[in-house]
């Protein structure tokens, strides 16, 4: 017993080709999107590590190495907020709806600590952790003089 296909229509088949042929354009153009994503990614963390550093010897050699320290700390909290942050941003849309807030309760526990470890100054902290930030405008602003 065999069974005999249906005929196909051509223009049903012109029809699966384009759909097809769509399918992969926007399967490249994803894939590319996402290279992009990663490698703006990967350039901001190294920029911020970057900053880091410079901003560390900046304030060892200009206030103490405890501050230093305190800040180096504020800085580790950013750099993790940022990765956290990072991945957070690239699984929207595939597994995840919408951001979650578990980076905010990383925040606050930082603020914590900072305010009742007596060792610990909550200024020098809060701006390590806000290097981040500094890095992604020197970024932004960096890449826009770059294209023009």
């Amino acid at each position: 017993m065999t069974l005999s296909r249906p005929p196909i229509d051509e223009g049903e088949d012109e029809e699966l080709i384009a759909d097809s042929s769509r399918s992969q354009s926007q399967s490249i153009a994803s894939d590319q999107a996402m290279d992009d994503y990663y490698r703006l990614q990967q350039n901001l963390l190294l920029s911020t590590l970057a900053l880091t550093g410079i901003i560390f010897f900046f304030v060892w050699f200009f206030y103490s190495l405890s501050t230093a320290l305190n800040y180096l700390l504020g800085a580790c909290t950013g750099v993790i907020y940022l990765r956290m942050l990072s991945k957070s941003v690239a699984e929207l849309g595939r597994s995840r709806k919408k951001l979650g807030s578990s980076r905010l309760a990383l925040f606050v526990g930082l603020i914590l600590v900072a305010t009742q470890w007596e060792q610990l100054a909550v200024m020098p902290v809060f701006l390590g952790f806000l290097t981040y930030k500094a890095a992604l405008i020197g970024y932004i602003l960096w890449t826009a003089v770059l294209n023009e």
